[in-house]
């Protein structure tokens, strides 16, 4: 198969200056801002953005080690397939945040409900439009009965050294 090779349109910006200690998801990054910082060549794809109020932010896990398959998740003791979690060690470490826009200056956006760590590359910006993003779910897994310790859950490091 053909390789696949993303360029990063712009850097995000926050609060947070490794993994470590960084929420887990934006829902328990309530409140915390950053600025979303798009290269110059990207700025007229921003045309007409500041009519959302949240925006979903596809970017690289750029401090992730390669990992195996199965691992523990933050919110859970017992190993699980990398694709069942959210982990950052995985095969295309590739993340997705759904946060609040609250101000447009040119080409720094500013947001709130961060959960990414300072300087990660952006790869792309889409407008979170709840009829088309929020989906009801009739079950979330192994996230059923861990789901209510996500506000206090924070990275703990356990994925900074993975073989």
């Amino acid at each position: 198969m053909q390789q696949i090779c993303y360029q990063p349109i712009g850097r995000i910006h926050s609060p947070f200056i490794e993994p470590k200690g960084t929420p887990i998801q934006p829902r328990a990054a309530e409140g915390v801002e950053g600025t979303v910082v798009v290269f110059p060549e990207y700025t007229d794809g921003l045309q007409d953005i500041e009519g959302f109020s949240h925006l979903t932010l596809i970017y690289h896990f750029h401090l992730a080690q390669p990992g195996p398959l199965r691992a523990t998740p933050f919110l859970d003791t017992q190993s699980r397939g990398i694709f069942a979690m959210r982990g950052p060690s995985r095969p295309n470490p590739i993340g997705v945040s759904v946060v609040r826009l609250i101000a447009v200056d040119g080409a720094r956006l500013q947001v709130q409900d961060v959960d990414i760590v300072d300087g990660t590359p952006l790869l792309d910006i889409k407008p979170y439009v709840p009829a088309f993003d929020d989906r009801p779910a009739d079950r979330i897994g192994w996230l059923t009965t861990r789901v209510q310790k996500l506000q206090a859950s924070h990275d703990d490091g356990r994925f900074a050294n993975m073989p």
